[in-house]
């Protein structure tokens, strides 16, 4: 059986920055999905407001 995640992202972290795709459900259509790309960069409080907002989009790591 294969797994699908609803709300997952894609990580690319560098020394200078880490850019996030998050992938979550349309609210209206169902089977649709919205796309959004942010970039955050590297200082302690920028990568704790990426850590918020991966919570806030309820995406899950387990």
């Amino acid at each position: 059986m294969d797994v699908l995640h609803e709300r997952c992202a894609g990580l690319d972290i560098s020394k200078k920055d880490a850019k996030a795709c998050v992938r979550t459900p349309n609210t209206k259509r169902r089977g649709i999905f919205t796309t959004e790309t942010t970039t955050w960069g590297s200082t302690t409080n920028a990568v704790l407001n990426h850590q918020r907002h991966l919570l806030a989009e309820q995406v899950t790591w387990w």
